[in-house]
């Protein structure tokens, strides 16, 4: 299945978090919170000004964000748990995936 998101929106894959802290404890799948990095999968064409004119995202797809702990609505879309948010959810671009 594809999704295209509409306007200003994206779908997001979330990014699992590690599992032991930096000390070594290993955290339960009970006290976990749920990432909030992501990888961006598609993307909306975008907003329109006042003008009528298309505004795009500043994002991309494959871009690696943070975004706001309660944003967004769960899908599920061939059994895989993802998101879709509005651009406006999302609070930074890590510009450096790997080193993050």
């Amino acid at each position: 299945m594809k999704i295209k998101p509409l306007h200003d929106r994206v779908l997001v894959r979330r990014q699992e978090q590690e599992e032991k802290t930096a000390g070594g404890i290993i955290i339960p799948d009970t006290a976990k919170e749920k990432p909030m990095k992501a990888e961006i999968l598609a993307i909306g064409d975008g907003l329109r000004d006042d003008a009528g004119k298309l505004v795009p995202l500043a994002v991309k797809v494959g871009d690696m964000v943070l975004f706001s702990k309660w944003a967004g609505t769960e899908v599920k879309v061939e059994g895989e748990e993802l998101l879709i948010m509005k651009e406006s959810d999302i609070i930074a671009i890590i510009e450096d995936a790997k080193a993050a």
